[in-house]
């Protein structure tokens, strides 16, 4: 009788807590307001500036690449003192 008697409880708390949660849920929770919706950030928009950035990148290689299949390269050398640090 007295498991039966628990198990009714148990069973009934359980239920309001189920129906305290969905009311929070459904009516409870503040809306986003407009400040908080632009941290929202745009995926699209992050690629093309990604994309952007890589096509510059890409860019600089194949003058990088030129550079060192003609030859042109040219490489001075200062002299350094005794410290090792340039003058």
């Amino acid at each position: 009788m007295a498991n039966s008697r628990s198990n009714k409880t148990w069973i009934g708390l359980l239920a309001g807590v189920q129906v305290l949660t969905l009311l929070a849920l459904w009516g409870g929770g503040p809306a986003a307001t407009p400040a908080q919706a632009q941290g929202i950030p745009d995926a699209g928009a992050q690629r093309e500036r990604q994309i952007e950035l890589q096509k510059a990148t890409n860019d600089k290689l194949d003058r990088l690449i030129t550079l060192l299949a003609d030859g042109k390269l040219e490489v001075t050398l200062r002299k350094t003192d005794d410290a090792g640090r340039n003058r």
